[in-house]
């Protein structure tokens, strides 16, 4: 169940920014997209091709560059809010259990995780809030629900594609990068339940689900693109 303190502190911070973007003359230089999705469906790939497709045709303020936050964002998050680079792996998108929290404060090891996911979610605001970003998982479409420049997708893809893709990239076996597949969706599955209350599967949480499977990264890519570029802020 979502902690309290969590939802407090993310309905807050979206009040003030969706006031703040609402104010703000720029807000069409603003726009921000967050990609849920599927492991192995070529996320990072669309992204990249989004990124360059929105830099050609909705190009940001003189010096800005729209730029991917994947794993980036750990490091972000951690300098955001002055944490040790150790934690990086307490970032994943992952339920940590209760003991393992409570070792960790009782010994004074790290914040549990719950703080760590309400600081992500912070520094996720504030970076959609900056715009020119695409944010990928973690929760981006529901901690960012609020702000009417932000687009959500959701990337989708067959099994069978996104184990030959994993095996191409981290040179697994088919029979690994099954494991592989079944064990992150759950995992990224158990985060969105667990610190948010929610079905990471849920059509109606985004504005676009795509299936990589049918029309390519690059078109995928593309087409939120063009998305983004008919949206009404």
């Amino acid at each position: 169940m979502i902690n309290t303190s969590l939802e407090h502190c993310v309905s807050f911070i979206n009040s003030q920014t969706v006031s703040s973007a609402r104010g703000a003359s720029d807000i069409s230089l603003r726009r921000a997209v967050t990609i849920s999705r599927q492991t192995g469906c070529g996320a990072v790939q669309v992204a990249e091709v989004l990124a360059n497709y929105l830099q050609k045709h909705l190009p940001p303020r003189p010096g800005v560059s729209w730029t991917v936050f994947d794993r980036n964002l750990m490091e972000k998050v951690l300098e955001d809010h002055f944490l040790p680079a150790n934690l990086a792996h307490i970032l994943a998108e992952d339920h940590v259990s209760e003991f393992e929290d409570a070792l960790a404060e009782i010994f004074n090891m790290r914040p549990n995780t719950r703080t760590i996911v309400k600081q992500t979610a912070e520094t996720m605001l504030q970076l959609a809030n900056c715009g020119n970003v695409i944010l990928i998982g973690r929760a981006g479409n529901i901690i960012t629900g609020r702000l009417p420049q932000v687009l959500h997708v959701r990337l989708v893809a067959s099994l069978e594609d996104r184990i030959e893709r994993i095996c191409r990239a981290d040179n697994k076996s088919p029979a690994a990068a099954r494991a592989f597949c079944i064990r992150e969706e759950a995992a990224r599955s158990r985060y969105v339940k667990t610190y948010f209350k929610a079905d990471i599967n849920d059509p109606l949480q985004y504005h676009l689900v795509i299936n990589t499977s049918r029309i390519g990264c690059e078109n995928a890519g593309r087409l939120i693109g063009d998305a983004v570029l008919r949206m009404k802020v």
